[in-house]
């Protein structure tokens, strides 16, 4: 609601709510296990050819392709690096990231202070890693 207007989104959930980040990384995540963890795991396709399938996959989603740099490329939230045997797999970092967390003596509630160790620590558990 803005000015008295209520406003409804075409697609998707409101920016700001509480619950859109939640669902976005729900559905990030199913289209990572689902459709993508598979291409990873193999070293038959190109990162080119995994965006271009990955844009296939869901008509309101849309990745843009990014330059391969010293055999890395950034690729949702992830950096890959291609050796000649195998992907290698990080979580990528924008250059302008400062890696700083809520001050723990500050006066943020506890939840807000650990949120990003819990996001950190979550997130490194759903890495797609190869099997081995």
């Amino acid at each position: 609601m803005f000015q008295g207007q209520i406003y409804q989104p075409d697609k998707g959930v409101a920016m700001g709510s509480l619950m859109s980040g939640t669902i976005a990384k729900i559905f990030l995540q199913h289209l990572e296990e689902a459709h993508i963890k598979h291409l990873l795991n193999t070293n038959t396709c190109t990162t080119y050819e995994s965006i271009q399938y990955t844009n296939g996959i869901h008509s309101n989603m849309r990745l843009e392709t990014t330059t391969e740099t010293n055999g890395r490329i950034n690729y949702l939230d992830l950096l890959i690096t291609r050796n000649p045997t195998k992907f290698e797999i990080s979580i990528f970092r924008k250059p302008t990231s400062t890696d700083t967390t809520i001050n723990f003596h500050s006066n943020h509630p506890l939840e807000h202070k650990i949120a990003a160790y819990r996001f950190h620590i979550e997130r490194m558990f759903t890495l797609p890693l190869r099997q081995k």
